[in-house]
């Protein structure tokens, strides 16, 4: 008689499969592993940098020995130092004058340029080209042209003229609109072709359809041609607005002699940052300014995402 064993009695189980993982799942884990390393990277770069500057902003350091915490002394400080404000207002002159001569200017040009076929290309590449040249080199040579003569180019052509001579950029009130002029004639190539492409974008239907209704070129332009360019309107001002905010590059290059212009008639927050941390070793007070840029440029963008809000 064969007795059972122990194996035989006990009752198996077939094994079972382990849980398959969605599609949908293992493409976001697929994507997640891809973007690891530059989220952890952008992390390294863009947050760390930030957040250290919240910290700085908060002590008294000089690069020569340890930040010591002060708490908000460099913002009672900034906010008591009358060369703050004028440079908070240079810097929103900037911003309230030339991001609306920009847009209205790049608008234009675009609208017309878009009409042209003969040599549009060259035109085109013709308006881009301030936008791609270094910005120092670009501040050099508008600055030559802003000279007494027989130096510079437009007081001498304004001496042929029989006109007298402007000081542009040793003038208190001459000095933020000359460069100004610049700013606006380095950006407007970019704005030209995006305003461009928002033109494209927009179905010929539309135009056809106003023209046959009877519709004039002014109620098209109100009617369909505005409206239906806001996206790229709302782009195109945050972007602009921005580069006014953090302008530097032309004040320094063509006020180099004396930095900020005239009395500081010229100087932004981002030159104002520059010289504190860089000049004077107080890096402190000028983290504390970085957080203050930093804040208006927040509220710029927020500014951006609740008007696209809206626009939805």
């Amino acid at each position: 008689m064969v007795h059972p064993t122990e194996s035989d009695t006990i009752p198996t189980h077939p094994v079972q499969p382990a849980p398959r993982l969605s599609m949908r799942t293992r493409s976001a884990i697929w994507v997640w592993s891809f973007l690891a390393i530059p989220v952890l990277f952008y992390c390294v770069i863009r947050f760390y940098p930030t957040f250290n500057a919240f910290w700085l902003s908060l002590t008294d350091w000089d690069l020569m020995s340890d930040a010591e915490f002060i708490g908000f002394e460099n913002y009672r400080r900034m906010f008591a130092d009358p060369g703050f404000w004028q440079t908070f207002r240079n810097t929103f002159a900037y911003l309230i004058y030339g991001t609306p001569i920009s847009l209205l200017i790049a608008f234009v040009v675009a609208y017309y340029l878009d009409r042209v076929r003969f040599a549009h290309n060259f035109l085109r590449a013709l308006y881009f080209m301030p936008y791609i040249t270094t910005a120092a080199a670009m501040a050099w040579v508008w600055r030559w042209f802003y000279q007494p003569p027989p130096t510079g180019l437009i007081n001498s052509a304004l001496g042929e003229l029989g006109f007298g001579q402007i000081e542009f950029l040793g003038s208190t009130t001459n000095a933020l609109p000359a460069i100004m002029v610049t700013a606006i004639w380095a950006g407007l190539g970019f704005q030209i072709i995006i305003f461009m492409a928002g033109l494209r974008a927009i179905p010929d239907t539309y135009y056809e359809a106003a023209r046959i209704d009877g519709l004039g070129e002014w109620t098209i332009l109100r009617k369909i041609t505005l409206p239906l360019l806001k996206p790229t309107t709302v782009f195109l001002v945050v972007f602009i607005s921005i580069a006014f905010l953090r302008i530097f590059d032309q004040v320094y290059n063509m006020t180099t002699n004396d930095p900020g212009g005239p009395l500081g008639s010229t100087k932004p927050l981002v030159l104002m940052i520059y010289q504190t941390a860089f000049s004077s070793y107080d890096m402190g007070y000028a983290a504390a300014q970085t957080v203050v840029l930093f804040t208006i440029l927040l509220v710029v963008s927020l500014l951006q995402l609740w008007i696209l809000r809206d626009r939805a």
